[in-house]
C-alpha cells in the first residue's frame, strides 16, 4: 500500500508541476512591458493603434553585416523598438520631403517614433553594445 500512495503522490506532484509551468509564460508574456515584442527582436509598429494594442506588425532578431530591406510590415512604420539588452539596431530612414537617406542608430532597450516626415527602409543589428 505505501509504495501505491507514493506513487499517487509522486504523479499528482507531477501533474500540478506540468501545470504551473503551463501557465506560468502567458501570464509572463501578458505582463511584458516590451509591447508585444519578444526579446531579442526589434519590432516595427506600422500605426499608433499597432503600439497601442502592442501589435507589432514585424520583428527582426538577426545580426547582419548589411541591410534587410523592410517589407510591407514594417516598411514606413511609426515605432521602432529594440528589446535588445546589447545590441544597437541601425535603421535607414530616409527624409521624404527631401529624398535623403541617412542611419539612425538605436541603442538596446530604446523606442523610436518616426511622424509622417520619414520612411523607416532598412534594419541592420549590430553585436556593439552603443552606438
Amino acid at each position: 500500500m505505501d509504495a501505491i500512495r507514493r506513487s499517487a503522490i509522486v504523479v499528482g506532484a507531477a501533474a500540478f508541476a506540468a501545470a504551473s509551468l503551463a501557465v506560468a509564460p502567458s501570464a509572463t508574456a501578458a505582463e511584458s512591458p516590451t509591447r508585444g515584442c519578444a526579446y531579442p527582436r526589434v519590432c516595427f509598429y506600422l500605426k499608433k493603434s499597432n503600439w497601442d494594442a502592442k501589435d507589432p506588425n514585424a520583428g527582426f532578431q538577426d545580426v547582419t553585416s548589411s541591410w534587410q530591406n523592410l517589407g510591407s510590415a514594417s516598411r514606413g512604420a511609426d515605432y521602432v523598438l529594440n528589446t535588445r539588452n546589447d545590441d544597437v539596431a541601425h535603421l535607414r530612414v530616409q527624409t521624404n520631403s527631401t529624398g535623403a537617406v541617412w542611419d539612425m542608430c538605436l541603442p538596446p532597450n530604446s523606442t523610436q517614433y518616426f511622424g509622417s516626415a520619414y520612411t523607416v527602409t532598412g534594419i541592420r543589428i549590430s553585436t556593439s553594445s552603443s552606438c
